[in-house]
């Protein structure tokens, strides 16, 4: 399976059966696959469909996410920069490839030194699997 993060362009390849569950989302949410391969994406919950901040907008692939579940549709009704495409990157579940844009407010909060609430400044790096960039 396959997970490009825009705009970073960056493709992570693995085995879903083999990629351990970091705890965080849903397992094998994007949220999940986004901190096991290092590519941050803020969640200020922890991956508990409480807040807005794991918002991404799906570019490619959408039937290959898990469908929404009333939780997450009420939840990003709250999100900034709605689309018709947008997800919590903690609620969709990657059942094949897809490619996901993490929004440029999210983006900018990382780059002026924000960090999660639940790595602090630390991203993790890659572990198992293949980073295409």
């Amino acid at each position: 399976m396959k997970v490009t993060f825009q705009p970073q362009n960056r493709t992570v390849e693995f085995d879903p059966a083999t990629l351990p569950y970091s705890e965080h989302g849903k397992p094998l949410s994007i949220l999940d696959i986004a901190l096991h391969f290092g590519i941050h994406l803020e969640h200020a919950c922890g991956g508990n469909c409480a807040c807005t901040t794991c918002h991404v907008i799906v570019r490619d692939g959408e039937k290959n996410l898990s469908e929404m579940e009333d939780d997450e549709a009420d939840k990003l009704d709250l999100a900034p920069g709605l689309t018709l495409h947008s997800r919590l990157g903690c609620q969709c579940v990657a059942t094949g490839d897809v490619v996901v844009e993490i929004p440029g407010w999210n983006r900018n909060y990382v780059s002026e030194g924000g960090g999660s609430m639940n790595l602090g400044d630390a991203i993790p790096a890659a572990r198992i699997g293949t980073v295409l960039e």
